[in-house]
């Protein structure tokens, strides 16, 4: 079976332990926790039991460490993350609001989060190399070196994923130049829906989606929505699929183990809509548990929320 790669931020996250703890008042954090949206992405596909690696970058502390051991538990490839001396490991604090939202203070930049290099020499065998958006924008330097590895991997085989996961607090320049490189060359999207609006540049899903797919590479479309679940679109269908009713603890991480599940789904043969169902599972399962990817994700876990509903 083919593997799955990403390159992208590692880092820990502290997190207010309840909701409206602003982080202008002194109060508590819990944490670390190992995270960063590609970490969380690629430790679910592990754990789903596909070939997974990661190209990324930590220092040398107690927060990398938190990281490495985490991934390496799970089975993730780390053969392609630098340990490095100069720096110390990115770190995001985060709190939530009583709406769900959340608002983040990211230490990223200048970190060794950002100092991954494309590989010397091609990897081998990559069914999907997943690309998301808040790595994009973490440094310019940076943002170049996953563009060119998404050309490398996408010459080589690979299907280019992509989750636009767009962080404003992150952002810098004109988000369409940034996307762009990635976007033309996707096979897989997978956004919300106001970051589907976005990068299409439109006023409503239908125009979205029909402007997306004049891209002759693109594929599919999974649009995201939260507990309303998700729609699978195709340019001859359109099927939604219901997310599973859980008590949420946490959304931090859902989207991210939405992706990794439905790309291994494709990749082990399921249809479209089986995919999306382990997606829809994965993420529910994860915002169950308090961290962003502390969700109890294994395949027998997939299997017994699918068949429970």
């Amino acid at each position: 079976m083919s593997s799955i790669w990403t390159m992208g931020e590692l880092l820990v996250e502290i997190m207010r332990p309840r909701a409206d703890m602003p982080h202008d008042v002194p109060g508590e954090y819990l944490g670390p926790y190992p995270s960063g949206a590609p970490a969380i992405f690629i430790d679910t596909a592990a754990r789903l039991g596909i070939n997974a690696g990661i190209i990324g970058g930590v220092g040398n502390d107690g927060f990398g460490q938190n990281l490495l051991q985490r991934l390496e538990k799970d089975g993730v490839i780390l053969s392609h993350v630098l340990q490095l001396d100069e720096g110390s490991t990115a770190v995001a604090f985060v709190m939530y609001r009583d709406d769900g939202s959340r608002q983040f203070i990211f230490h990223i930049k200048g970190t060794p989060a950002t100092r991954a290099k494309m590989p010397s020499q091609p990897i081998s065998d990559v069914g999907f190399f997943h690309v998301m958006g808040c790595s994009l924008t973490t440094d310019p330097g940076f943002c170049e070196e996953i563009i060119h590895t998404t050309h490398q991997m996408k010459e080589n085989g690979a299907k280019i994923s992509f989750d636009p996961n767009i962080r404003p607090e992150l952002l810098q320049g004109d988000l369409k130049a940034i996307i762009q490189p990635v976007l033309e060359n996707c096979s897989v999207l997978l956004p919300g829906v106001d970051e589907l609006l976005t990068i299409a540049e439109a006023d409503t899903i239908d125009a979205s989606v029909e402007k997306l797919f004049k891209n002759p590479l693109l594929e599919v479309i999974v649009l995201k929505q939260g507990a309303r679940g998700c729609d699978i679109i195709t340019r001859e269908n359109r099927e939604h699929i219901p997310a599973y009713k859980v008590i949420q603890v946490d959304a931090t991480g859902a989207g991210d183990c939405f992706d990794a599940a439905f790309l291994c789904g494709l990749l082990k043969g399921k249809s479209l809509g089986e995919a999306a169902r382990m997606a829809a599972a994965a993420g529910a399962l994860n915002a169950m548990a308090f961290g962003p990817m502390e969700g109890d994700i294994s395949p027998e876990t997939i299997e017994n929320m699918i068949s429970s509903q």
